[in-house]
């Protein structure tokens, strides 16, 4: 089983202009493997790739794009076919969050959270497999979230697409067994990314006391990718509540994270 990857690999990183994006590049760039960057920003995404070329003698390209929009998707796709790369490496990583009452939620703002962290993920997922499992050889980096594994009140649409997320990747790397292309769900917790900040929640005790860097839960999740796992809880913590959920009733389930999202005054 392979300890890296490949020099001269090529790896897609979706939401690569903030947060686990810039560093599942910066990781992948430590190992040699060339980058395509996407998302919507530009300014911070050309700046890496300026960086990591120089630092590291990898090729890098910024193709940004709305991947909330299915021809967006296509368009990218089409992109990376005419600069002659290929997606050896996809990481499934754009996507956001949305907090409040679902009733008070404007549907657009849910519609567009919905189309990036689930359709989008899956149209990507679709767009490479054919190519990987012709090479006899891919990787597939889903990342989902703890929020995957319990009904959450005020994230209630967020944590559903993310049980989406957690299921069909896991089920993916059960059905790709053999077919040298492997499929890791990284399901991280609160995390010092710009998540909550766009989410529009205000951090709670439990998310402080929480909080992990974002650059070891990357690299956790590469890790698990390298050696075709499942599925991957970064943080002592957060394995603990996943395994403590799996014996908890559902409706009590639901009472316990709607009281550790709700802020105190």
């Amino acid at each position: 089983m392979p300890q890296s990857f490949r020099p001269g690999q090529w790896a897609l990183i979706t939401g690569a202009s903030s947060g686990f994006g810039r560093d599942f590049a910066t990781l992948l760039a430590e190992q040699r493997v060339n980058l395509i960057l996407t998302a919507r920003r530009t300014e911070v995404m050309e700046a890496d790739a300026k960086s990591l070329m120089q630092e590291h003698g990898i090729q890098v390209h910024v193709l940004p794009a709305d991947l909330s929009r299915s021809e967006a998707r296509e368009d990218l796709f089409r992109a990376i076919t005419a600069l002659g790369a290929q997606v050896d490496i996809l990481i499934n990583n754009a996507g956001f969050g949305v907090f409040g009452p679902y009733a008070e939620t404007e549907w657009s703002r849910l519609d567009q959270m919905l189309q990036l962290d689930i359709v989008a993920l899956s149209h990507l997922s679709s767009l490479v497999l054919p190519g990987m499992r012709a090479r006899s050889e891919g990787y597939i980096l889903q990342v989902a979230s703890v929020g995957a594994y319990q009904a959450t009140p005020g994230y209630a649409a967020y944590s559903a697409a993310k049980a989406y997320v957690l299921l069909m990747g896991e089920a993916l790397n059960r059905e790709l067994k053999g077919t040298g292309v492997r499929v890791t769900v990284l399901s991280p917790g609160v995390t010092a990314t710009e998540f909550l900040q766009v989410s529009g929640q205000q951090p709670t005790l439990y998310q402080k006391l929480f909080m992990m860097k974002s650059r070891p839960v990357a690299r956790l999740g590469l890790q698990a990718l390298l050696r075709g796992k499942m599925s991957v809880v970064p943080g002592i913590l957060n394995n603990v509540m996943v395994q403590l959920l799996r014996l908890t009733p559902r409706f009590l389930q639901a009472n316990i994270a709607g009281l550790l999202m709700r802020n105190r005054s």
